[in-house]
């Protein structure tokens, strides 16, 4: 065997190990996409922004059996379990590259999606339905008022109605004691609104899930390359494998 051959089993045997690692991985990140998006459901109309967390979470369940396709094949040599694991490899980096393409363009919807909702909930606030349960979890957790900033209360049927100048003690900084919430301590709330930040935590998660599919797309095409080097290699020379069994 000459360096071609060594190199390219070397790779393939190394991408076998990495599909394993990768169903660790690809199933972390997935679930933590599903995650974060399931935190802001109230806010996410467009369920399909995590089609591209679904995909990753697929192609991670078969990434153990392929492993061990591409490992059996790769010792043994055998062109039938080469070809089924370039083919299953090619499906693979397709899916990969559809995921990175939606992923890319639902980060791009994303703030357009939260602002139109957030308004529409911030609308429905009581202060007893379980939606106004949401806000005032996501306000206390993200330390944000309102939509775009806290002046937004003053437009929703919550602040007419109660008539109290105040916004929800949700609002509220959380080193500030005794406070009221009201309008005229501007100082005692949190000024920023959760549109931007709900904006900026999903679109960061995007953006990993995007760079791990990106780098794991790189390898699965290195991989390809190298099952095409090692089966042209072995029809030039013409050597057989030491080994034979079910891929033989």
């Amino acid at each position: 065997m000459d360096c071609g051959v060594i190199t390219s089993k070397t790779v393939l045997l190394l991408l076998s190990l990495i599909f394993w690692a990768a169903a660790a991985g690809l199933g972390y990140v997935g679930g933590y996409v599903i995650n974060t998006y399931k935190n802001y459901d109230s806010f996410v109309q467009d369920k399909y922004a995590m089609l591209p967390a679904v995909i990753i979470i697929c192609v991670a369940v078969v990434m153990f059996i392929i492993g061990l396709i591409g490992c059996c094949a790769t010792i043994r040599e055998s062109r039938v379990g080469l070809g089924l694991f370039l083919v299953i490899i090619l499906i693979i980096f397709i899916a990969e590259v559809a995921a990175f393409v939606m992923g890319f363009i639902y980060r791009e919807k994303v703030k357009t999606d939260v602002q139109g909702t957030m308004h529409t909930v911030f609308q429905k606030y009581d202060g007893k339905s379980p939606e106004s349960g949401v806000v005032d979890y996501l306000q206390e957790q993200l330390r944000c008022c309102g939509v775009t900033n806290y002046t937004d209360w003053t437009t929703t049927q919550w602040f007419n109605t109660t008539g109290n100048n105040s916004v929800p003690l949700s609002c509220c900084k959380q080193d500030i004691k005794n406070c009221t919430g009201h309008l005229n301590e501007p100082q005692d709330l949190n000024m920023q609104g959760c549109a931007e930040k709900v904006e900026n935590g999903l679109q960061a998660v995007l953006s990993y899930a995007m760079l791990v599919i990106l780098g794991f797309a790189i390898i699965k095409f290195f991989g390809m390359l190298s099952v095409c080097v090692l089966t042209c290699k072995r029809e030039d020379n013409g050597y057989q494998p030491l080994y034979s069994g079910v891929f033989a």
